[in-house]
């Protein structure tokens, strides 16, 4: 199942960080990193004074095993645990990250989920040109679930 995952990084060595979580996707067993965005430069969302963002998304195929929803869920919870094993650390909302990892689109499912909190298409991700730009680069012709328009027409 073709899945985007959003990578984000505003602290530390952020095109390291986002190099390596993409290698982390690829050595995840029952995933496949099919294809990654360029890397992009973006200004924060959030409190003023914060270094730039780099921003990417990957594609990769997942076997997924069990409904959408576990399998969503599964996927969400290795991205969190990804975060935390690289020195995520706990900040409120909008402030710098180290890293950050958003299940984008999976597949061709919305999904909603309470535990842990998920939706996917990502809500806001038709908003926000750091998602738009890099998913454009992947799936201009991809017309997420619910979408009325393509990625590209966005």
């Amino acid at each position: 199942m073709r899945t985007y995952i959003g990578l984000g990084a505003n602290l530390g060595d952020r095109e390291g960080m986002l190099a390596g979580a993409v290698g982390a996707l690829a050595a995840n067993p029952g995933m496949r990193v099919a294809k990654v965005s360029r890397l992009y430069a973006t200004r924060p969302i959030g409190p003023p004074g914060q270094p730039e963002f780099r921003n990417a998304v990957v594609a990769i195929d997942v076997h997924a095993q069990g409904s959408p929803r576990s399998a969503a869920a599964a996927l969400l919870r290795a991205l969190k645990e990804h975060e935390r094993a690289v020195g995520r650390k706990p900040r409120e909302r909008w402030a710098p990250r180290e890293l950050d990892l958003d299940l984008l689109i999976f597949g061709r499912h919305a999904l909603s989920i309470e535990e842990p909190a998920l939706t996917v298409p990502h809500p806001l991700a038709r908003e926000r040109l750091f998602v738009l730009a890099p998913l454009r680069d992947l799936a201009p012709r991809l017309r997420p679930p619910g979408w009325h328009e393509t990625v590209d027409s966005s």
